[in-house]
């Protein structure tokens, strides 16, 4: 199973937008040196955000911060924006069994039905868990290691 790493990129850079957005212009660039991702891949996941109405990107002088309440996103939300069928592409089957064989015939109709109980839990899951859930959090961890 897989979920990509461009998720959890995001919600580092939307904690951080969250934390200093308001005090401070939050670039690609330092939000590439927070990250220790390349800043192209960082531009890429922002302007995604920002399509999806998540964060506001000044023009000109830039600057990023969060356009709605973190309690309205969900880290599926965040996961749909980036990657639109990860879901989809969360459990694969394999494409070339035996038409020949009673159970290659049959694999697919057996496992669709299972595999797609897996990806409505997933999506369950991810739903119920906002970035408000992840900032608190961050702030708990923050709070106990400073």
């Amino acid at each position: 199973m897989h979920i990509s790493t461009k998720c959890s990129i995001a919600i580092h850079c939307l904690v951080f937008i969250y934390e200093y957005g308001e005090k401070a212009k939050v670039t690609s660039e330092l939000l590439s040196r927070s990250s220790g991702i390349n800043p192209v891949t960082i531009r890429n996941i922002l302007s995604s955000l920002k399509k999806s109405g998540i964060i506001l990107v000044r023009s000109g002088t830039g600057g990023a911060t969060i356009s709605c309440p973190p309690d309205t996103v969900s880290l599926y939300d965040i996961c749909k924006t980036l990657e639109p069928d990860f879901l989809d592409k969360l459990i694969g089957i394999h494409t070339n069994p035996s038409a020949q064989c009673p159970v290659g015939r049959n694999i697919h109709n057996l496992l669709d039905h299972s595999y797609q109980k897996i990806r409505n839990d997933l999506r369950k899951s991810l739903e119920s868990i906002t970035l408000e859930d992840i900032i608190s959090d961050y702030q708990q961890i923050k709070e106990g290691g400073d």
